[in-house]
C-alpha cells in the first residue's frame, strides 16, 4: 500500500488552516488551533487512531471558535479523503466502544463515499471549561460531508460531559483507524459489491 500522507490547506476570508495527515502513523500530534479543548479532543484522535496529525489554524477566534472549529472539520474531512485514495484494500467498516469512568460512547465509521452523521450525545453540560459542545456537531458535520463517511456517534452513558466527549474522540479514532487497516484478503479489491465508493 502506498503512503498514505497529505497536506491539505484550506483559505478563507473567516480561517487559514493546513492540515497534514499521515493515516500510517504512530499517534504523534501538533496542534495550534487557539482552542485549547479542542486541541485535547483531536489528540484523542491521533494518539488512539495511531494517526500523526498536524494542525495549523488561524480564525476569527474574536468571533467565537465557530469558524475555526468546523472548518478544522471541514479541511481534516479533505484530508482523510485524499489521505485514504480508492480505497482499495482496506477494511471500510471500523467500530469501537471506549468507556472513562461512569462515561460511555459508541462509534461506527462506514467509509462509504456518501456523508452521513447520526450524532447523539446529550451532554450534561453546554460549556466545557471556555468550549461550546455545539461546537463539536459542526466539526464532525464538516469531516463527514468532506471524508465522504457515514459516521455514527452514540454515548450511551455519562454524567461528566469532559468524559463524554473524550470517550467520543477516544473512539472516532479507533474506529477510523481500524476502517483504514489493510485487509489482506481484500488485496487490491475495492469492499463493496458496486465496485466504487466514490460517491
Amino acid at each position: 500500500m502506498e503512503m498514505r500522507q497529505i497536506t491539505v490547506s484550506r483559505n478563507t476570508l473567516e480561517t487559514q488552516i493546513t492540515v497534514t495527515l499521515n493515516l500510517d502513523g504512530t499517534g504523534v500530534s501538533k496542534f495550534d488551533t487557539g482552542v485549547p479543548f479542542f486541541e485535547h479532543m483531536l489528540d484523542q484522535v491521533a494518539r488512539h487512531g495511531l494517526f500523526d496529525i498536524e494542525i495549523k489554524a488561524v480564525g476569527d477566534l474574536h468571533i467565537d471558535a465557530h469558524h475555526t472549529v468546523e472548518d478544522v472539520g471541514i479541511t481534516m474531512g479533505q484530508a482523510f479523503a485524499q489521505a485514504v485514495g480508492d480505497k482499495k484494500g482496506i477494511r471500510r467498516y471500523g467500530h469501537s466502544y471506549v468507556p472513562l469512568d461512569e462515561a460511555l460512547s459508541r462509534v461506527v465509521v462506514d467509509l462509504s463515499g456518501r456523508p452521513c452523521l447520526e450524532y447523539n450525545v446529550p451532554y450534561t453540560r453546554a460549556m466545557i471549561g471556555g468550549f461550546d459542545v455545539d461546537l463539536f456537531g459542526e466539526f464532525f458535520r464538516g469531516f463527514i460531508n468532506h471524508a465522504a463517511i457515514s459516521l455514527h456517534i452514540d454515548n450511551l452513558k455519562g454524567q461528566n460531559a469532559h468524559h463524554q466527549a473524550e470517550t467520543v474522540f477516544k473512539a472516532l479514532g479507533r474506529a477510523l483507524r481500524m476502517a483504514v487497516e489493510p485487509d489482506e484478503r481484500m488485496a487490491g479489491i475495492t469492499p463493496s459489491t458496486k465496485g466504487t465508493l466514490v460517491g
